[in-house]
């Protein structure tokens, strides 16, 4: 077996240029609302395919998904087929979401905490104890801005994804694999569904917010 196929871009071990495809069996598209204004509801697409092209220039990379409307799924009959009809969703008339993007931003390797913390000198630690932040190694995660659009339901917004690198290995079977994740928020009725019913005690009964939390692992393809 050879080594895993990989390189250096700016201190950090990333995949090699190439076409990687999102591995079905390790793969969460997710989103997040409001129920009541007081409650969080999680659901998910279960079907989604995504290519991304890993350039030479790791900024010069580019990422397509597609995901099947109809696939998706909050834990309730009821909500998942409201979700599915014309005030929502409307999967007969449009079977997919798509993502596009087009750009990348970098945004380094450290969470910002703790450069903050480095620039302001400031010692971590309590009960008369201090510790000096330690520096950050090759193996953290990077931190990029996905920009790109989303279309839903027939209309394209602006959407970025933050995304964090996860690293690259190779997995049991051979396979050379990168690991992510990336969450962007979004409003709803930018992309038409606007169904809701104003509750008496003020607010609304589902929120307007979305918030998008996707995680994954994409394959080499040789």
């Amino acid at each position: 077996m050879t080594d895993v196929a990989t390189r250096t871009w700016d201190g950090m071990t990333i995949p090699v240029a190439g076409t990687y495809l999102l591995d079905q069996a390790h793969k969460r598209i997710g989103f997040l609302s409001r129920h009541m204004m007081v409650s969080p509801v999680r659901g998910e697409f279960a079907e989604a395919t995504a290519e991304i092209i890993v350039a030479e220039d790791p900024l010069l990379s580019s990422v397509t998904a597609t995901i099947m409307s109809a696939s998706i799924t909050t834990g309730s009959v009821d909500r998942d087929t409201h979700l599915k009809s014309a005030d929502f969703l409307d999967v007969e008339r449009y079977p997919t979401l798509e993502y596009r993007s087009t750009g990348i931003k970098w945004q380094g390797t450290e969470d910002p905490i703790f450069q903050w913390a480095r620039l302001r000198n400031h010692r971590l630690g309590g009960r008369g104890r201090s510790h000096i932040v330690p520096p950050q190694s090759d193996s953290t995660p990077g931190r990029f801005v996905l920009t790109g659009e989303l279309t839903a339901k027939g209309v394209t917004r602006a959407v970025d994804l933050e995304v964090n690198f996860g690293g690259t290995r190779r997995d049991p079977y051979g396979q050379n694999i990168f690991g992510f994740s990336a969450t962007a928020e979004i409003n709803r009725e930018d992309y038409g569904l606007l169904w809701n019913v104003i509750l008496e005690s003020g607010g609304v009964l589902v929120g307007k917010t979305v918030q998008i939390e996707i995680a994954g692992e994409a394959i080499y393809q040789a």
